[in-house]
């Protein structure tokens, strides 16, 4: 009966290298240098964004069960170290990006058109004109310094450390902000800037990954970003008429 060998030849599978000539680059290039790779670039961006508030907003709204949920949940973000650091470089990179653009195409718009209208009106499919659209720029900006003070609040605010453990209190903090009427009232307006953006900007992103501009697209993504929106509100109104704690 036949032996079959025991060692073994390794048989190297060849994996094609299609390198990229400099006349395709250069192409890329001006891809995203034209008002649609622009556009694009801002979809994709926003859908990064958008992805993250859904998941900070469900890790908000663990404080709806327990303070100790919460921090357990701060905790365990905490000990992730790099991963942590590095997922916030990342996210950070593509909030940049996201503005950058978005104000690069809004100075394109200017400069194009530097006597505004003197009044508005939808033109319809896929244009689809409406408030939350002509404010983009606006409530983006808005957004962008309320990042800035929500990390100042939050992420580098006071440090509460739990007895025995000495692990951070967030709760505590968060607790202790938002029983500030003026604090409560500033981030319920701007979550509500929040909302106002995402009506536009979830079906303006979709359309640009190349979905269809149906109604219900559009239909959705206002639910959605008014969804967001009132979820984000609901804490903080929850523990300034103290509904938990």
């Amino acid at each position: 009966m036949p032996h079959l060998s025991q060692t073994t030849k390794a048989i190297d599978i060849p994996f094609p290298m299609v390198p990229i000539s400099d006349a395709e680059a250069t192409e890329i290039v001006k891809l995203f240098q034209s008002s649609i790779g622009k556009k694009l670039l801002t979809g994709l961006t926003g859908l990064g964004l958008v992805t993250f508030v859904v998941i900070h907003l469900l890790g908000n709204l663990t404080l709806f069960f327990s303070a100790e949920a919460y921090n357990q949940l701060a905790y365990v973000i905490e000990r992730l170290g790099p991963l942590t650091y590095a997922f916030e470089l990342g996210l950070a990179a593509i909030a940049l990006l996201h503005a950058t653009i978005g104000i690069t195409i809004y100075l394109g718009k200017r400069r194009a058109r530097p006597i505004g209208y003197s009044q508005y009106a939808s033109a319809g499919e896929p244009s689809r004109q409406t408030l939350s659209s002509r404010t983009m720029i606006i409530s983006g900006l808005v957004l962008g310094i309320f990042l800035i003070v929500h990390l100042a609040t939050f992420k580098f605010g006071t440090y509460y450390a739990l007895p025995g453990s000495g692990h951070r209190d967030l709760a505590r903090l968060v607790f202790e902000t938002f029983h500030n009427p003026l604090h409560t009232a500033a981030y319920v307006g701007v979550l509500g800037l929040l909302g106002l953006h995402l009506r536009h900007g979830l079906w303006s992103a979709l359309q640009s990954v190349g979905l269809e501009t149906r109604p219900v697209v559009y239909g959705a993504s206002a639910v959605l970003g008014g969804a967001i929106a009132l979820g984000f509100i609901g804490l903080p109104l929850a523990i300034y008429f103290d509904l938990i704690g």
